[in-house]
């Protein structure tokens, strides 16, 4: 009965330890239609931004790795 328990509370640890992949996607999409949206409207200053919308990128999908990762930790560590 407790392994049970215990099992359950894996499971419902790791389904709360990937919401981050959520609201990784989110911020990916925010991220690039902005930029986008920016570079239609200025294609000269696109290529200056560039790097920064990378950085974010870079950041924004941590996040889920770190959430995806955690849950992998939860369920089979």
């Amino acid at each position: 009965m407790e392994s049970e328990l215990v099992e359950a509370a894996k499971l419902i640890g790791a389904g709360l330890a990937v919401t981050p992949l959520a609201g990784a996607g989110v911020g990916l999409g925010l991220i690039f239609g902005n930029f986008l949206a920016g570079a239609f409207r200025n294609p000269s200053a696109a290529s200056a931004n560039q790097t920064t919308m990378l950085l974010g990128f870079a950041l924004t999908e941590a996040t889920g790795l770190f959430g995806f990762a955690i849950a992998a930790i939860i369920l089979f560590g």
